[in-house]
């Protein structure tokens, strides 16, 4: 039987500004954020973009009137939203939040992975006492209530779209997660859990398991490890997990000499970015980004990222999706 998107395509793109909207300014009001312009691309060699697991390959580019120097397009804005928070004045409880725009010119194309990615990066200011598990729960919890009350509000909007989240979002260790389900990969884990619980918070990702393995790779320079996750929800018209966020509480001077170390990149403390974290001229802060196109497919029932957002596919892609009745946009 061939798909049959829930809402045609101008109900979608409709659809998608309504989503938007209401999800930004909902997570604004309950995490206190305040909207920032945040930049496309950055200065290499700064220590300040993402190197996000540390094998994929940045987009960079010379520019005529800019001498002798390396443009990088974002890979998220980690760091460089910690840089804003104390450039703009920002007090403890207080916090940003800004439109995320990269490119991933390594992701492998599936119907949850573009070459283009966009996000909601926010990042908040706390305390050095806040640095804990239940300010990170709390957060959490915080984040997934927005999405449940988004839902909700689309299912006013379109009946046909409903709704699926369960009351609460669970939480467990990637050690846990591991010792549950010894003899899986990762993502079957994964699928495993989100499966059985709908929504669940994987917590303390970037360490070595027991097992010699991580559950995933991390940049050892944003999130500390033990303060971290990835939301996961089930998404029955794929019969799969996705993780709609990925987030935690930031390194202090401690665990970013730590992590460094522990991933071999000790080099990375001279960059500009690393000396000021460890003078203590950065604040203590909590942070992550929400994938824009991920949450507006889940909560619009599509079956390919492609669906919301415009990017470029492989003709393959574009050919299966023909054939399935996925409307591309």
């Amino acid at each position: 039987m061939k798909y049959q998107s829930k809402l045609d395509l101008r109900e979608t793109e409709i659809a998608i500004k309504k989503t938007k909207d209401f999800f930004e300014n909902t997570l604004a009001d309950a995490l206190d954020l305040t909207r920032v312009s945040a930049p496309i691309f950055v200065r290499g060699g700064k220590g300040i973009n993402d190197d996000l697991a540390g094998n994929e390959r940045i987009v960079s580019f010379d520019a005529l009137d800019v001498e002798n120097e390396r443009i990088e397009i974002v890979q998220s804005l980690a760091k460089w939203k910690r840089m804003a928070l104390k450039r703009y004045g920002f007090s403890q409880g207080e916090g940003l939040y800004t439109d995320m725009n990269a490119i991933r010119r390594d992701e492998t194309l599936d119907n949850l992975h573009s070459l283009y990615v966009d996000q909601w990066d926010w990042e908040k200011v706390i305390s050095r006492k806040q640095r804990n598990v239940k300010v990170l729960r709390t957060t959490v919890e915080r984040i997934y209530e927005v999405i449940k009350r988004t839902e909700s509000f689309l299912a006013k909007h379109y009946p046909v779209l409903g709704t699926i989240l369960p009351e609460k979002v669970n939480f467990i260790s990637s050690q846990e997660l591991e010792d549950s389900y010894p003899e899986l990969s990762q993502k079957e884990r994964e699928d495993k859990i989100a499966e059985r619980f709908g929504a669940v918070f994987i917590t303390q990702i970037g360490h070595e398991l027991r097992s010699g393995q991580k559950h995933d790779a991390r940049s050892p320079d944003y999130d500390d490890w033990n303060l971290n996750g990835d939301l996961i929800l089930w998404y029955p018209p794929l019969h799969r997990a996705i993780e709609m966020t990925s987030m935690g509480i930031r390194v202090d001077e401690k665990s970013l000499l730590e992590q460094l170390k522990l991933a071999g990149q000790e080099n990375r403390i001279q960059l500009e970015y690393h000396q000021a974290l460890l003078n203590k001229e950065l604040p203590y802060t909590i942070g992550g980004g929400i994938g824009q196109s991920r949450l507006c497919m889940f909560l619009l029932r599509k079956i390919h990222i492609g669906e919301v957002q415009v990017s470029v596919w492989n003709e393959e892609t574009i050919e299966e999706c023909r054939k399935r009745n996925i409307h591309l946009l």
